[in-house]
């Protein structure tokens, strides 16, 4: 609702301005060039996101001052906290990094930021920005119609660079061009509401723009246009911290229950911090003038002391927030909790992660196994066992002559409760991630989604097994309970086999290990075929169990089967690319698997 109305309110706005005025009109093209500048050199930083943004994030943060440079460096780097945020909440909600060294990106982010002002102050406004501009752009524009991935990243991040020099080269022409028609010094507060009503204006602002970076520009050209006194530019620089909250509310609407804290967190922190500078002003403006001397700073360059400002305060706000992090991530764990309704749902997947490949795969995958942890309860309890019995040292052979006992299960609703929802968010996740990824991650996708269908096959065929399973393990015929029985552990030892595999790092490892079970899978699938046969035409079994047996002997060979293409895709899709060949140099193919079961089943 509120979107339906600010739009058309600031077109409204907008129209007006351009009608009465043209440097009104400067000012605004100058905005609008410089979030267009921001949002290409986003899109230039994206393009390293398949592997080096990630591995140096997840890297860098096993220590809170780690996290806390981290931020700094890449937001710095990036000019962009909004996007350096996104990054970190789709990092956090695909478990990548922990709620504590999330807050310590952010938390170095806020300090980032403030390079930005001091580039614009020190720089921008005492060089003629479009000189350099317009080389820039036709550098980059030139490496965007470059092939290669990388160097049109580059090309998005030069193009960028030339249009945040051009939006603030005509904010500063425009304002100077202002200075001549109205005075807006003379709308100018003092005192306390000034204070409030010029830190509102820089939320507003903000909140409109989706970029404090954009908001300081402007508060800054203006004030070298002395278009705005010097003290509500300190307060419009407040607001502007404050405003860039939104963006992170925004980015944990589609996360997981850690996004949604740490996006609280940021919300705090920021909250917190523009609190404290309103409250501390007069001892803020001390330092700054202090400091400012100090480093050389005139006493008339108020622009430059802006960015002293807005770092100092930003500074205070790490400082005294710091010693109450552990305090804070507790509060946050014990008021945002997650859903523990009777209805599973996922756990890692979140909108943020989509505009980042690696992060989006790393965190599909994890929700796959996921999927695969509550499947393998479903079909453990399908075929009668527990899920500690398989996991542990038990000897399920020991269960061939018991007579077995059923347990109680609702395939359909276990389904519905466990499966369903994860399942149908990853179907969707996965295909909106693939249209956002680029060619060279559509085999990892489409390995993952048949690793998800795989996983929901198995259930199926444990639901077709499980009739003629819990009436024949309670016949009293001891061969045909036998023979049903051996289902169940077969079914038993591949699940415990798979779980032996879940804590292998090293993907080719696992892969080639899939070959060792597939082996003595069929072997024991050869071995079951035999015997039903003797069976059979010693007449020990009556033709309608035999039917039985042979049926659901293919349904117990259809459960391992998608059990086991489950794990081998999903470990496929986790591989580097360069490692996919090495596994199928070293993997046997479907006809040695054969013959090595067939071998092992002759010489028994």
């Amino acid at each position: 609702m509120l979107g339906r109305i600010l739009l058309p309110s600031v077109f409204l706005v907008l129209a007006y301005g351009f009608w009465v005025s043209n440097s009104f009109k400067d000012i605004s093209a100058g905005v609008a060039l410089f979030l267009f500048g921001m949002l290409c050199m986003e899109q230039g930083f994206k393009a390293y996101s398949g592997g080096s943004l990630q591995r140096l994030l997840a890297a860098s943060t096993d220590r809170l001052w780690k996290s806390l440079t981290l931020g700094i460096v890449t937001t710095t780097l990036m000019q962009s906290s909004s996007l350096v945020s996104v990054i970190t909440i789709s990092f956090l909600s695909a478990e990548l990094i922990g709620l504590r060294q999330g807050i310590g990106i952010i938390f170095g982010a806020n300090l980032g930021t403030t390079t930005g002002a001091w580039i614009v102050a020190g720089f921008g406004l005492k060089v003629k920005l479009a000189a350099y501009a317009l080389p820039i752009l036709v550098f980059g524009v030139l490496l965007l119609m470059q092939a290669s991935k990388k160097l049109k990243g580059v090309g998005w991040i030069l193009v960028g660079i030339g249009f945040l020099f051009l939006g603030i080269h005509y904010m500063k022409e425009g304002f100077s061009d202002f200075s001549g028609q109205i005075d807006l010094t003379r709308y100018a507060m003092t005192g306390i509401a000034g204070l409030l009503v010029f830190t509102l204006v820089g939320m507003v602002a903000t909140v409109i723009m989706q970029s404090s970076h954009a908001t300081l520009t402007l508060i800054i050209t203006a004030l070298a246009a002395s278009q705005i006194s010097y003290e509500n530019a300190l307060a419009l620089t407040i607001g502007a911290n404050v405003g860039t909250t939104v963006t992170a509310v925004l980015a944990s609407i589609g996360a997981n229950i850690n996004g949604k804290r740490l996006a609280a967190a940021e919300v705090i922190f920021k909250v917190a911090t523009g609190l404290v500078a309103l409250f501390s002003l007069p001892l803020l403006l001390i330092a700054v003038d202090t400091l400012g001397a100090w480093l050389g700073i005139a006493p008339d360059n108020h622009t430059l002391k802006v960015a002293l400002f807005h770092t100092l305060f930003n500074l205070l706000g790490i400082v005294l927030m710091l010693p109450l992090l552990t305090a804070l991530v507790n509060r946050l764990e014990r008021l945002l909790k997650e859903d523990r309704s009777m209805y599973d749902k996922p756990r890692y997947l979140s909108d943020a992660s989509l505009s980042l490949p690696q992060v989006a795969l790393h965190a599909v995958a994890k929700e796959t196994r996921h999927l695969f942890s509550n499947a393998f309860t479903i079909i453990a309890h399908g075929v009668c066992l527990r899920r500690a019995s398989i996991v542990s040292d038990q000897d399920l052979q020991a269960l061939i002559d018991q007579r077995g006992v059923p347990m109680e299960l609702d395939i359909d609703q276990q389904y519905e409760r466990m499966i369903k929802d994860i399942y149908s968010a990853n179907i969707e996740f996965l295909s909106r991630a693939q249209a956002e990824a680029g060619p060279e991650y559509s085999d990892a996708y489409s390995a993952i989604r048949r690793s998800n269908m795989d996983v929901v096959s198995a259930i199926k065929a444990v639901k077709h097994l499980r009739k003629n399973l819990l009436h024949y393990m309670r016949s009293d015929n001891l061969h045909i309970r036998r023979e049903y029985n051996r289902f169940r552990v077969r079914i038993g030892e591949a699940l415990r086999s798979l779980a032996a595999l879940r804590d292998t790092e090293d993907s080719v490892v696992a892969l080639l290990s899939l070959d060792r079970i597939r082996v003595e899978m069929l072997g024991g699938e050869n071995e079951a075929a035999r015997v039903a046969d003797k069976l059979i035409r010693q007449g020990t079994i009556t033709s309608q169990m035999a039917t039985s047996l042979l049926n659901d002997g293919a349904y117990v060979r259809e459960v391992i089967q998608h059990l086991l293409d489950m794990h081998e895709e999903l470990r496929r899709a986790e591989l580097p690319f360069d490692e996919n060949s090495v596994h199928d140099e070293l993997a046997l193919r479907a006809d040695e698997i054969a013959n090595i079961a067939r071998h092992a089943g002759e010489v028994r």
